[in-house]
């Protein structure tokens, strides 16, 4: 029998199981394994989170749905049935080589196991441990102990060490154009002044401790109606009420399109902004992908996920409590957002629309600049 080789390996099966833009932040490295071997297939394996993203990914070809149960988002399980049913499901793909994707502090070795028992002849992931016959590919993880890549860069070595590259290490995205027409539709019912700049504002995360104030979105909002720039305001089902809450707090008048939006609207909709202001969530991403240039309220709570390649402000208090990788705030105080002012928000979105050349309510497909961070 011949010996598996990541060089015949055509049908590969992917493993990202989190959220929206640690998918997105893994497109390099799929483009890496995409391009590396000609015809090759590529199956993503994602959560339910992460899944919702994936039909706008030009370089997947399928996606499987699996909510493991070494994610903390996922329900209890009653029983392993369905560990046994995704092992069968897995087998009947006859997939030549699985991928691994993690962050530092996720243990690649249940997803691992998963693979192994689904016959799966090659595994490669990162790890800190030895895996013996679990990786037939084992890169062991320098992270923390030799510093702190971005995620972008972590994929796209763990990628290199079976000799897959590319030379677009953009974010990748697709944004259809039913999508932008829909957008349109919605920004023409608003009556924007197309001689007026206009910005969108992302004022949700999943995670409290990466939310920046309510009350400090609504004066920075105000400041940039009053300069003569038009906001919109986006959000899922769940965070309309913060829009609404927001709104109500503005002196001047502001648009919203939360709970309104696919999530391909709201991909089309960054495109098309000349500015995204957003807490560190999935919209930050989804603008580094469609080179929307981006002022990221960045909590202090990962170093890893800055924007990747784009035009972009990082606005953040240092803290010696950073770096907590926490949900919620553990000092309960959330200094290293709440003591960024309005102020240096709206002038951050400013600088980033004087560079900006683009026009406000056209779509143009940008290749996204090298990031010019500025904290």
């Amino acid at each position: 029998m011949k010996t598996p080789n990541w060089n015949d390996a055509k049908n590969l099966l992917c493993i990202r199981l989190d959220t929206i833009g640690d998918v997105l932040m893994t497109t390099p490295a799929l483009r890496s394994l995409k391009e590396s071997v000609s015809g090759r297939h590529i199956t993503l394996l994602t959560s339910s989170a992460g899944s919702a993203i994936a039909p706008l990914i030009p370089e997947l070809d399928a996606t499987i749905v699996y909510d493991s149960p070494w994610l903390k988002a996922t329900a209890p399980r009653t029983d392993s049935r369905p560990e046994f049913e995704m092992i069968q499901y897995l087998r009947q793909f006859q997939f030549d080589g699985a991928v691994i994707f993690t962050v530092y502090s996720q243990n690649p070795l249940p997803s691992a196991f998963l693979c192994y028992l689904a016959d799966i002849p090659l595994r490669l992931a990162h790890c800190h441990e030895n895996p013996y016959q679990l990786l037939t590919d084992w890169v062991k993880d320098p992270e923390p102990e030799d510093g702190i890549r971005h995620e972008v860069q972590r994929q796209l070595d763990l990628v290199a060490a079976i000799e897959c590259q590319t030379e677009n290490e953009h974010l990748s995205l697709r944004v259809e154009e039913s999508d932008r027409e829909s957008v349109r539709s919605r920004l023409n019912s608003f009556q924007l002044d197309r001689d007026r700049p206009w910005v969108v504002i992302h004022p949700g995360a999943t995670a409290a401790s990466r939310r920046y104030p309510p009350e400090g979105f609504a004066v920075a909002a105000d400041r940039l109606v009053s300069l003569g720039y038009s906001v919109i305001f986006t959000g899922s089902e769940w965070e309309a009420e913060l829009v609404d809450r927001i709104r109500s707090l503005m002196n001047e008048s502001a648009h919203s399109l939360a709970c309104c939006l696919t999530l391909g609207e709201l991909a089309a909709l960054i495109a098309m902004a000349p500015v995204l202001i957003s807490n560190n969530t999935g919209p930050v991403h989804i603008a580094a992908a469609v080179g929307t240039p981006v002022v990221d309220l960045y909590a202090l709570t990962n170093p890893q996920h800055t924007p990747w390649q784009v035009p972009h402000r990082l606005l953040f208090h240092d803290v010696p409590c950073k770096y907590c990788y926490k949900s919620i705030c553990p000092e309960g105080h959330h200094h290293c957002l709440r003591q960024v002012l309005p102020d240096t928000i709206v002038a951050a979105a400013c600088e980033l629309l004087d560079e900006s050349t683009r026009s406000p309510l056209i779509f143009q497909s940008s290749i996204p600049l090298l990031s010019t961070r500025v904290i």
